[in-house]
């Protein structure tokens, strides 16, 4: 069982239907003393990996020098990674998409993380506007040989709080508990 746990949540709207479903998820695993730390990408400074293969020096040193440090640090240490994210354009938003990026800084061998989450709400009714997010996530439980904890996906949930008395959010609680 995880304990100390990194959530990315990647929507630019604040107290939308993302920020509650890690809500839910942060109020729960915290309620089972794990250690929750989160960061809203979107409130961040991140530059767009360059490929420019500074990172490559094995220790994660990467040749920007903004925000995604701070994310590292906690990467390095975290059991798991719980990925959060609308789905924009059948993928998780650009804001996610540059952290996700950068974490190929710090190698697999690097890191303690063991197991990883996904977090998808999205307007349309169709879950299969978010393939591409979830096929996405699955190469990258391959690439790093991550446990996959969970996905919960969410069509439907456009305005503010159409989340709000939906049973993901009850499935969220429950993974925070389990992962």
């Amino acid at each position: 069982m995880s304990k100390n746990i990194l959530i990315l949540s990647g929507s630019p709207r604040k107290n939308g239907n993302t920020d509650r479903l890690v809500a839910a998820f942060k109020e729960s695993a915290e309620a089972e003393g794990k250690s929750v730390t989160v960061f809203r990408t979107a409130d961040l400074t991140i530059a767009a990996c360059l490929g420019c293969s500074h990172c490559a020096d094995g220790n994660g040193n990467c040749v920007h020098k903004d925000d995604m440090g701070a994310i590292l640090d906690v990467f390095r240490t975290a059991d798991a990674v719980v990925f959060a994210s609308p789905v924009y354009w059948f993928s998780v938003s650009a804001q996610l998409k540059l952290a996700i990026d950068r974490t190929n800084a710090v190698p697999s061998d690097k890191t303690s993380i063991k197991r990883c989450a996904l977090l998808l709400p999205f307007a349309d009714e169709s879950e299969d506007t978010a393939n591409g997010a979830i096929v996405m996530y699955g190469y990258m439980l391959e690439y790093r040989e991550w446990e996959d904890a969970g996905m919960i996906i969410v069509p439907g949930v456009e305005a503010k709080g159409d989340i709000d008395g939906r049973e993901e959010l009850e499935l969220a609680r429950r993974l925070a508990r389990e992962i």
